[in-house]
């Protein structure tokens, strides 16, 4: 589908939240549809942890100290922030609003947390709950990382289970199989899709 084509479907710009546990492939999934090429507008999150191998700052994440996100949410710049396994992410307000005011459909990908928090200040968001196959698979899939220490992997996997309970506060879920990355992405495309066709469409405030 070429960026013409998709503008057929437009009405009011959607706020789409993609979430779900831990090792359920979230920057995955959103990498995917970056290079898809849809107009789209992907918020970086800013984080206090440090940048895992491959990511560059301003485009995976804004990784800055814990200071200057203390002075981040001094300065109300945030819509929503949270510890999560002991290191600080935030979503920029500015960042949300400009996209949404230039008509183009915003896309962040966040924690369970996260996306109750953006539910709460934007009800008609589009939250999508990204799961595995089975709780096991999910274990494996964090074992498998080994990017966490065994006390920080047992919090995940423990942190994993509680919220893949809260799939129902959620609008849809995605089982993103292994291998099967192009059909998940092709689901998040579908829904979008079926979004901007709807009767009584969303409209978004922040």
């Amino acid at each position: 589908m070429t960026e013409t084509e998709f503008d057929l479907y437009r009405t009011y710009p959607l706020l789409i939240v993609i979430s779900g546990p831990s090792g359920v492939g979230k920057d995955t999934v959103v990498q995917a549809l970056k290079e898809r090429g849809l107009p789209f507008h992907f918020v970086v999150t800013a984080t206090t942890r440090p940048p895992r191998p491959n990511e560059v700052h301003g485009r995976d994440y804004f990784f800055v100290s814990k200071e200057e996100f203390a002075r981040m949410i001094e300065a109300d710049e945030l819509i929503e922030y949270a510890i999560v396994y002991n290191d600080y992410k935030g979503i920029p307000k500015q960042q949300v609003r400009e996209a949404l005011a230039s008509g183009r459909d915003v896309i962040m990908r966040l924690d369970v947390q996260g996306a109750a928090t953006v539910r709460r200040l934007a009800p008609e968001a589009v939250l999508i709950f990204l799961a595995t196959q089975s709780e096991e698979e999910l274990v494996a899939r964090l074992r498998k990382r080994q990017t966490d220490s065994a006390e920080d992997l047992s919090l995940r996997i423990a942190t994993a289970r509680q919220e893949l309970k809260r799939v129902e506060e959620f609008d849809y879920v995605i089982i993103n199989r292994d291998g099967a990355l192009q059909e998940t992405v092709e689901t998040v495309i579908a829904i979008i899709q079926a979004e901007h066709h709807r009767v009584r469409p969303r409209k978004v405030t922040l």
